[in-house]
């Protein structure tokens, strides 16, 4: 079986681009700098269940992607999870946090209102593509 995005995530998301494992996904909420990452293998559920190289590459991808958020963004702190009890397909999720923001310090889901981007000409959803354009020597 061939990899696809959960609806879910296709349905909340942006599509910045491949890394080499993972697909690279902004999620359609402008009060945090919020990316997901989704490796491209089928029915996938648990870190554990990738194969070796496979976790060896998305603990690169995370490591690459915090970075890259945490210097565009000076972030104070980055949350990286894989939660999965909404959507059951891997997916890691990583956001930038500020004692600024309207969740500091308890965890982002279920608070405020969502601010979805304008559309994916948006120049927040743009400087987020620029920044994944440069993540790993893409």
């Amino acid at each position: 079986m061939s990899f696809s995005l959960h609806p879910r995530l296709d349905a909340d998301t942006f599509l910045l681009g491949d890394l080499p494992l993972c697909r690279a996904l902004l999620m359609n909420d402008s009060r945090f700098p919020w990316l997901v990452l989704v490796p491209r293998r089928a029915d996938i559920r648990e870190i554990h269940q990738l194969p070796e190289t496979d976790q060896f590459q998305l603990l690169r991808e995370i490591t690459q992607v915090s970075a890259a958020m945490e210097t565009a963004f000076s972030a104070e702190k980055m949350n990286v999870a894989a939660l999965g009890n909404m959507v059951p397909q891997l997916h890691i999720h990583i956001i930038a946090r500020f004692e600024a923001d309207e969740a500091w310090p308890g965890p982002i889901w279920g608070v405020g209102q969502t601010i979805p981007y304008a559309d994916e000409t948006d120049p927040a959803v743009m400087r987020f593509k620029t920044l994944m354009s440069n993540v790993g020597g893409q």
